[in-house]
């Protein structure tokens, strides 16, 4: 029944009298719309708790940390003895963030992967509130103390934790972007190549990672780099291009780990759960 969420009687007997007298009016469509919108809500829900719970938690708070520094360590740029080429730290965690979602999607699907991905970007923009909070409370980093620079080092400090709002809007976004470019070509290129072996994962993990960790590196340099650091569209091409290419060779480094763990989740059933609802809804 439509009216369930309508906790007054009176008002219940109203609405109901009100659809069954005009059943295609305009508050009968409302209130079905209401109803239709809260059951999508409710289930949506009910499926990201089930996968929270369905994903190993190791795996989950590497991901979110990854997420995190990857977006911290953006704001330092890497000194390189080439003004045409230019990187950020960032990179140190980026590969690892990309793994863990080809893992994810090829033991979850993309959907379950995208899910996580929003999830740890929302973390993210948590975890930069609670950090640009502490920067603002009073009081003095241990790093600062230095005999006549106190004052400039833990202003510095300050501001490298509280970060900048045009960092974390081009990293979120590149992240965001690049997340679905990577999860969503991953996917597909294991539906074309359906052998469950770890070629095939490798294959579909090292496509997805090039072009996503391009797409992710030249997202944020056209963004900030360009924008606020200065840099030429040549040192922004180049960037997205060295980075992809760098992760690509962490990649290819530790995928062997990350295949094995996902057969090892296949082997012990992780995750059942999640894939029989998902079965259900199908």
């Amino acid at each position: 029944m439509y009216l369930k969420n309508f906790t007054n009687p009176f008002v219940s007997n109203i609405i109901h009298w009100l659809t069954e007298m005009f059943p295609c009016s305009t508050i009968s469509r409302t209130i079905k719309n209401k109803e239709l919108t809260m059951k999508r809500i409710r289930s949506f829900l009910s499926e990201v708790l089930l996968l929270e719970r369905s994903i190993p938690g190791a795996v989950l708070a590497l991901f979110v940390l990854s997420v995190v520094s990857m977006n911290l360590l953006a704001n330092k740029s890497i000194n390189l003895p080439f003004s045409w080429l230019a990187l950020d730290c960032g990179i140190i965690f980026s590969w690892l963030s990309f793994l863990v979602m080809d893992m994810m999607t090829k033991h979850f699907g993309p959907r379950a992967a995208t899910i996580v991905s929003i999830l740890a970007l929302v973390m993210n923009l948590f975890i930069a509130l609670m950090l640009f909070i502490g920067s603002r409370i009073p009081g003095v980093w241990g790093e600062s103390f230095v005999d006549g620079s106190e004052t400039i080092i833990n202003n510095a400090l300050d501001n490298t934790f509280a970060g900048t709002w045009y960092v974390l809007l081009g990293s979120s976004i590149a992240f965001a972007v690049s997340a679905l470019v990577n999860i969503w070509l991953n996917w597909a290129i294991g539906k074309m190549a359906e052998k469950n072996s770890f070629g095939t994962f490798a294959l579909r993990s090292y496509i997805s990672t090039v072009i996503a960790q391009f797409v992710d590196n030249l997202v944020f340099a056209l963004i900030v780099s360009h924008n606020f650091f200065g840099w030429t569209m040549t040192q922004c091409l180049m960037c997205a291009a060295t980075g992809a290419v760098v992760e690509l060779i962490c990649e290819v480094v530790f995928s062997p780990i990350g295949y094995r763990v996902v057969k090892s989740w296949e082997s012990k059933g992780v995750g059942a759960q999640y894939k029989e609802y998902r079965k259900g809804l199908a």
